[in-house]
């Protein structure tokens, strides 16, 4: 049985796959679009890719309310190209509830059924990522980014970002991962949680650690 499928069944503990989200702000709330970066090449790029960086034009919205994650993460998502649903839209599509979003095989469905399927489900299935998967992570958030497509990860836990603040769902939670630099080693995330805080650079080994006993849309 896919891991992921049996893995995500919905309870209000937390869930392995799925998942509780983070307690949203009140209100949804917007941010001004992000604009897309300038690429640059570096050595460690010769003879596969070129592009060192890369940062994706999204709409960033908050969560509404503590289950509206997936919503909130995949709508992100959609913005970047050119989709403009809102979270009650994303949210029917994608089966959420006041347990979450079910797996990120739901994110991936909706984002293929809207942006024309190209997006693929990848798991981490253990508790820490193995250095394999790290490298998978970084090619599919290159090759997702690359084409237009931001990433939609299902994330459990606690991770600290490059400036030390640390960002912590037991429950479970989804965030976008919109931008990546230095080829892919450091992740630029969209987190719906928190609009005072709703954009932060993270080492990528620690998004994979993040993402660990879940998975991405990619």
């Amino acid at each position: 049985m896919n891991p992921i499928i049996h893995r995500s069944g919905l309870s209000v503990a937390g869930l392995l796959v799925a998942g509780g989200c983070a307690l949203g702000p009140a209100v949804a709330a917007h941010a001004a679009p992000v604009q897309s970066a300038p690429t640059t090449s570096t050595q460690a790029d010769k003879g596969q890719d070129s592009r060192s960086e890369r940062l994706l034009n999204v709409d960033y919205q908050a969560q509404p309310n503590f289950f509206y994650c997936g919503p909130a993460a995949t709508r992100i998502a959609l913005s970047a190209q050119g989709k403009q649903l809102t979270q009650d839209d994303v949210a029917a599509l994608l089966g959420t509830t006041e347990a979450g979003t079910p797996s990120a095989l739901d994110t991936t469905r909706v984002l293929n059924q809207l942006t024309g399927g190209k997006y693929k489900t990848a798991e981490i299935p253990d508790d820490v990522a193995k250095p394999s998967e790290v490298q998978r992570l970084r090619d599919d958030v290159r090759k997702a980014l690359d084409d237009g497509r931001p990433v939609v990860a299902n994330v459990r836990g606690t991770a600290v970002d490059e400036i030390g603040t640390p960002h912590s769902y037991e429950g479970g939670h989804y965030v976008t991962l919109i931008g990546y630099r230095d080829g892919g080693q450091s992740i630029q995330i969209a987190d719906p949680a928190d609009p005072a805080d709703n954009e932060y650079w993270m080492p990528l080994d620690k998004v994979a650690n993040w993402i660990a006993s879940r998975g991405y849309s990619a």
